[in-house]
């Protein structure tokens, strides 16, 4: 699918990958909105972008209805919709105070799981009813799981299962869709120089970079914003999970 002229929504778009993501698929032409909890920095983002920002929970639901009716609104119909909101505190399942808080746990599924299985129900069901493009296809919906949906280290359990479940998610959303001729497809980035990373010493940051086979480094945020620019383009990208790692393979600890 060409990107230019059309419409794309980006959760998360406040900044990292949500907001690497928006200005490439600016720069390729598209009309961009950035749905974001924090609503002052989305709209610094999209003021520099010439996009428009939405505040946005995405685990609840009135609120992404909301949200992406806006958008509706101001742009009309989207095509593309990028799930980058998301959290990954660290916790033990049993640690020094005992079980991990339920309230926790849930806390990680409800913004990374269900938060991205919320907005891509109300994003297909309004996107299943417009015209269709080229070949039939309407739009293309990604989501962004993690390397630890596959080896999640310790103190990872929490944000693992909510990958994890965002992996198994889109198989079989894909399946479902392809009646509507729309796309799904997820990214899974290994250690990204995100606002998360960005918190931590600059040696904590070496050392994680230089535990990447190669490149030897963090991943970009513009390398995950090209891989997704890249599924928008190829139509025939659908079902799958991309890595997105440097050959990582993440240690127990």
């Amino acid at each position: 699918m060409d990107i230019n002229g059309q419409v794309a929504v980006i959760t998360g778009g406040a900044s990292g990958l949500g907001a690497a993501t928006a200005q490439t698929f600016v720069n390729a032409g598209a009309k961009i909105a950035l749905l974001d909890i924090n609503l002052a920095a989305a709209q610094q983002t999209a003021d520099k972008l010439g996009g428009i920002a939405v505040k946005c929970d995405v685990t609840d639901e009135q609120s992404a209805t909301d949200a992406l009716s806006e958008v509706q609104k101001a742009y009309g119909v989207g095509r593309v919709l990028v799930n980058c909101a998301g959290v990954g505190p660290p916790k033990r399942i049993v640690g020094r105070d005992g079980p991990m808080p339920l309230a926790d746990y849930k806390k990680v599924i409800d913004i990374n799981l269900i938060g991205t299985f919320n907005m891509m129900r109300l994003f297909a069901a309004a996107l299943s009813k417009a015209e269709p493009l080229d070949g039939g296809e309407r739009g293309v919906i990604i989501s962004t799981a993690s390397v630890a949906a596959f080896e999640g280290q310790i103190g990872q359990a929490a944000y693992s299962s909510s990958k994890g479940g965002v992996v198994a998610l889109t198989i079989p959303a894909a399946r479902e869709f392809a009646q509507f001729g729309i796309r799904v497809m997820t990214i899974a980035p290994g250690i990204f120089h995100t606002p998360m990373l960005a918190a931590l010493p600059e040696d904590a940051q070496k050392s994680l970079g230089a535990s990447v086979p190669f490149p030897p480094r963090l991943g970009r945020p513009e390398e995950y914003a090209d891989l997704a620019l890249f599924i928008v383009r190829n139509g025939y990208m659908n079902g799958e999970t991309i890595r997105i790692d440097g050959a990582l393979r993440m240690a127990p600890r």
